[in-house]
């Protein structure tokens, strides 16, 4: 990896370091559209050679955020630096930025060295340099051997990566990616993930990418900021963003989860369900929480746990049988609650069918309580 130190390296973590310079503040920023605010009064840092997910679903913000970021927008109010630079009235094209969409916008009649070659050239690079930058972005999509090619005769998967080496090869300071792998299959879209990390690490620029797919972001970014509305609803890791939501709206977002609604009760949430005890702080009895609990982390038995800290009769519903796991759905009182069961076998799912009585069980530090 050079002098570059790869992201899955635990001690990469510069956003928890108050000496740490961001490579790019964004404060206080609003972005308006006649009386419709898109980006309402937001700041982040976002720091070098991170890998940085713009999370949400469509009409959150997101891609205005990197439309500001590329400075395809004008900001309303507040700022916007990169490398300690206000880039108040710098035009994209003066930014240490470029962009990757979705699309590619590759151009048909030139070839992968031509495409990946075009902005250099607009910016009067020598013809050694040239093709010495090609070639070194060719190695690294590992496209040497279709450089002559044009874009029609390449598959969508490569296609990518000639958009991601031609945003590459002026070696700028932040890449944005606008859903860049939203036109490949699942299958691929998931090794390219990979591949893209992989590519991140090794040059070291900053990226961020704006995506609606939780699991795209959860896999490549050191970072997420999960966004509603044009606010920023949370930033943090991968792990804490799923194991530790600030709010019902992220919980529900990121992955599957069961939201049991009731009020505090001492160091319980009492619900209509049932009073589940829970490891969070006490909060003010009687004030409305939610305990959310990842349907993993639910045990499904056909009879009672003896010892289970946690546990509610119910009945199955249905059941989704999807290969590697298999989920239940069961009906307890007015509410459905899920439990996912990794099947370690092939036999995994005879034990529990349809319309069967069952016992859902958890820990008490397995959920965690929302007030929010």
């Amino acid at each position: 990896m050079g002098l570059f130190k790869p992201m899955n390296d635990p001690d990469f973590a510069p956003w928890n370091d108050p000496s740490a310079t961001p490579l790019i503040k964004v404060e206080g920023v609003t972005k308006r559209y006649g009386g419709v605010v898109a980006i309402d009064n937001q700041s982040v840092d976002i720091y070098e050679r991170e890998f940085f997910a713009l999370l949400g679903p469509s009409g959150c913000g997101k891609t205005t955020m990197m439309r500001l970021l590329g400075g395809f927008e004008d900001i309303s109010e507040g700022s916007i630096s990169i490398a300690g630079q206000d880039m108040a009235g710098v035009p994209p094209n003066k930014r240490p930025v470029n962009m990757m969409f979705q699309s590619y916008a590759l151009f048909p009649h030139m070839s992968v060295e031509q495409n990946i070659a075009f902005g250099l050239k607009r910016e009067g690079l020598g013809q050694v340099e040239i093709r010495d930058r090609v070639s070194e972005m060719l190695r690294l999509v590992q496209l040497q051997k279709f450089a002559s090619r044009k874009p029609d005769q390449l598959s969508g998967g490569q296609r990518q990566r000639v958009a991601l080496a031609r945003a590459l090869a002026k070696a700028p300071k932040l890449l944005l990616l606008d859903e860049p792998l939203g036109a490949l299959d699942k299958k691929l879209r998931q090794e390219t993930q990979f591949e893209l990390m992989d590519i991140q690490e090794k040059t070291g620029t900053t990226f961020v990418i704006v995506t609606h797919d939780q699991e795209e972001a959860m896999t490549v970014a050191s970072r997420v900021a999960v966004m509603d509305e044009g606010r920023i609803a949370q930033i943090a890791t991968p792990d804490v963003i799923y194991e530790a939501p600030n709010s019902r709206y992220v919980a529900d977002f990121i992955g599957d989860v069961n939201l049991i609604e009731g009020h505090a009760d001492g160091d319980a949430v009492a619900a209509k369900i049932g009073r589940f005890p829970s490891s969070m702080p006490k909060m003010k009895k009687g004030s409305e929480c939610c305990l959310a609990l990842r349907p993993e982390k639910l045990s499904i038995a056909k009879s009672k746990p003896t010892k289970a800290t946690n546990a509610i009769k119910g009945k199955v519903l249905d059941i989704a049988y999807l290969g590697n796991i298999t989920t239940y759905h069961v009906s307890v009182g007015d509410s459905i609650l899920r439990a996912q069961v990794t099947n370690a076998s092939r036999k995994a799912r005879a034990g529990i069918t349809w319309d069967e009585d069952v016992w859902l069980s958890w820990t008490n530090t397995a959920g965690v309580v929302l007030t929010a």
